[in-house]
């Protein structure tokens, strides 16, 4: 009898250790938002080329991922057809983080009419797990989650802090020498370029392939 006691005792420490340790895993399971992909499973020969032409002629290239960011994707097809870009600058550039552009006003405070949702985890969109590395392009916002409008930001270094919390939704497949260029140019102390960087044009190559009007926010 009190062995029959202490092997119900037993099983009921192993249950309860089996239960408390299954609830445990999912709990950590659920609270990793953000899932990395591989970026070689978000490459396609069909995706939309970029092509950002300098004032100086230099060029660079994005390939721009659908798969991690649909709506974004649409946003700067849209744009770029329209020649938004097109005479714009990159007004923030700063050492080992990023070159910032794509504001009409040049100076990180304009943008089209209208705001896009920002699809990257901590906005709830998880389907989104390209990282913030060296030659990613990624859109720009306010600190409100569904802010961003047309200003995006190509990565100089590597930026893990950044994952999840901004719509990363390409990267740059030729040019990062120019980037590099973009980087070292002489600053004010807000990070702005004494010499003007401008984006002579931005143009898309979509294959032929149509993209949508984006689904934005007023």
């Amino acid at each position: 009898m009190k062995l029959n006691k202490i092997i119900i005792l037993i099983l009921c420490v192993i249950a309860a250790f089996i239960i408390f340790g299954c609830s445990q895993k999912n709990f950590i399971q659920g609270s990793k938002k953000f899932k990395v992909v591989d970026e070689k499973t978000l490459h396609d020969a069909a995706n939309p080329i970029v092509t950002i032409t300098m004032e100086n002629g230099d060029e660079i290239k994005v390939e721009l991922y659908p798969k991690s960011a649909p709506n974004t994707v649409d946003n700067f097809v849209y744009l770029a057809n329209k020649g938004f870009y097109n005479g714009l600058t990159f007004h923030r550039v700063i050492p080992k983080f990023m070159i910032q552009g794509g504001c009409p006003k040049g100076d990180g405070t304009g943008g089209p009419d209208y705001k896009i949702k920002g699809e990257f985890a901590e906005n709830g969109f998880y389907e989104n797990g390209l990282r913030h590395t060296r030659g990613v392009i990624s859109m720009a916002r306010s600190r409100e989650n569904d802010s961003a409008g047309s200003q995006f930001f190509i990565m100089h270094g590597d930026a893990p802090s950044l994952d999840g919390k901004y719509a990363a939704f390409g990267k740059v497949t030729k040019g990062m020498d120019v980037v590099d260029k973009i980087v070292s140019v002489d600053r004010d102390s807000k990070d702005k370029p004494k010499v003007t960087q401008v984006m002579k044009k931005v143009t898309v190559d979509t294959f032929n392939k149509k993209y949508s009007k984006p689904e934005t926010i007023k």
